[in-house]
């Protein structure tokens, strides 16, 4: 598959929120007064696939995301990404399957020990 079909098989919205990810990732090192070579060395990564990632390209791994995300020192906002506290939808549907009575359990008759 050559890269022009893997990137048109990606649906629109996820091609949009790589590509912001990206830009967001640009503003925090422009914002910061870091230069692309700094924040590829510190990420252990070429100044190419640090223009991959601002650039919003889709095969940068999340490996190296975090990696740079670390160098900026943004890491603790891809721990929370889908962090159970963020994920009202599923708290939810998880309290929908909870019981709605619990019993107890019967206590051991002395006979039966």
């Amino acid at each position: 598959m050559s890269k022009l079909n893997s990137r048109s098989s990606k649906p629109i919205p996820v091609r949009r929120a790589v590509r912001k990810l990206g830009q967001d990732i640009r503003d925090a090192r422009i914002r910061r007064r870091l230069p692309v070579a700094l924040v590829a060395e510190r990420a252990g990564i070429s100044r190419i696939t640090l223009s991959k990632l601002e650039k919003g390209e889709l095969g940068v791994s999340i490996g190296i995301l975090g990696s740079v995300l670390l160098a900026l020192n943004l890491l603790d906002r891809l721990q929370d990404l889908v962090d159970v506290q963020n994920d009202s939808l599923g708290r939810m549907l998880e309290e929908e399957r909870l019981p709605q009575r619990i019993r107890r359990e019967r206590q051991r008759s002395k006979d039966k020990e």
